[in-house]
């Protein structure tokens, strides 16, 4: 085992520069949820020459990919890479960075089979800041039977393994109304934006009532066409979370009402739809976090206890369906925040190459010990049944 661990470590010493050529060049150049193309070929072309078998276009998207390597299907260890960036701001979200501590993990575990039992993949999962390409797979049964799949998410000055995920809906609401002269006859109208002001409103007033935990935020898509017309439709569009589905469920009705309220408000009819796929609460394993937080703080990476959840992300409907780790880890030494420009910055930098590096040592290093020891894994596998049927109840 010490020689083998030896191994992959000097695999991430001396055989990382295509990756952090790769993190770096896709922050030059960030491609948006499901628009990216150069990303997912760059890391398939990579992969592929580390002597991965690489499926492309995975689970129905064009911009996912699947990356095998060993010769068993069982048992199974996934390094979940990401790779899509913000509007604007690029990949103030790290991404870039946290992609590719995935792949050089899995490349690095690919190195010592087929001495190894089982087998590696580096999934690549599209959109993480939309609709998650990680739900329709999770949907699909393609993490089923995986033993433990795992990532690590970019973070500034702060190391935490322990990931609570908020569940949440996107809704848009569309207020019709009747357009009029605003000036000439603005009786004969029937204002869409009022429905929408007046729902912000409401919203803010339901605030008062719910939970610290819960999160409603959103923004105006649509409000009319000119300052002379009496807006005849407009659309607004919604993140709500909370702890547990079964608590979002509770929410969400309270916000139909909002919505029907400001309608019949202000005289105007209002539907509503999903228009991203939910996103899931995570499902806790206490095996692989303690497995996983005696790795990083052997690296120096001190573990903060678990905060409150304040966000969240696809990987909660992975955690559903197998063990999931999604550890959040300081790339950098200063305080950053996350989605800022400041941080995409970072994210190239000499300091963020040096905690990549020791991000994809933390993942190959937990596949290893899972791959190769089979009552961890069983250890692992009791957790999920036990805290996914606890988690399930409050769905």
């Amino acid at each position: 085992m010490e020689e083998r661990m030896q191994r992959l470590i000097d695999f991430l010493r001396t055989r990382n520069a295509p990756f952090l050529a790769a993190s770096d060049w896709i922050a030059a150049h960030p491609e948006l949820g499901h628009q990216e193309h150069e990303a997912s070929r760059l890391w398939e072309g990579i992969l592929r020459e580390h002597g991965f078998t690489v499926t492309s276009s995975y689970g129905g998207y064009a911009t996912a990919f699947c990356a095998e390597a060993g010769s068993a299907s069982s048992p199974l260890v996934v390094f979940l890479a990401e790779y899509d960036a913000l509007p604007e701001i690029g990949h103030g979200c790290g991404h870039n960075w946290s992609g590719a501590a995935s792949a050089l993990a899995g490349a690095a575990l690919a190195s010592l089979f087929p001495e190894l039992p089982g087998s590696v993949r580096v999934v690549g999962t599209p959109a993480e800041e939309t609709d998650g390409a990680k739900i329709g797979m999770a949907e699909a049964g393609l993490f089923d039977g995986v033993d433990l799949a795992m990532m690590i998410h970019a973070e500034s000055a702060r190391t935490q393994v322990v990931c609570k995920c908020l569940a949440m809906e996107g809704v848009e609401f569309r207020f019709q109304g009747k357009s009029a002269h605003a000036a000439a006859s603005p009786w004969e109208g029937k204002n869409a934006l009022n429905g929408v002001q007046l729902f912000f409103h409401a919203l803010d007033m339901l605030r008062q009532h719910v939970r610290p935990e819960i999160r409603m935020h959103g923004i105006v898509v649509s409000g009319g066409a000119a300052p002379n017309i009496v807006p005849e439709i407009a659309e607004a569009r919604f993140y709500f979370r909370a702890p547990r589905r079964k608590e979002l469920d509770a929410l969400l009705e309270q916000v139909w009402n909002c919505a029907r309220g400001a309608a019949l408000a202000t005289d105007t009819t209002v539907t509503w739809r999903t228009y991203e796929k939910a996103m899931d609460d995570m499902v806790r394993n206490p095996t692989a976090e303690r497995l996983m937080t005696e790795i990083i703080e052997g690296l120096g990476y001190p573990c903060s206890l678990p905060e409150e959840a304040s966000g969240s992300s696809d990987v909660g409907n992975v955690s559903y369906r197998c063990p999931t780790l999604h550890v959040e880890m300081a790339t950098v030494p200063e305080r950053l925040v996350i989605h800022s420009r400041e941080f995409a910055q970072a994210m190239t930098s000499p300091a963020a190459h040096a905690s990549l590096l020791d991000a994809a040592q933390a993942l190959a290093t937990c596949g290893y010990r899972v791959l190769t020891d089979a009552t961890l894994r069983e250890r692992i596998r009791a957790d999920f049944r036990i805290y996914r049927d606890k988690e399930s109840e409050g769905r």
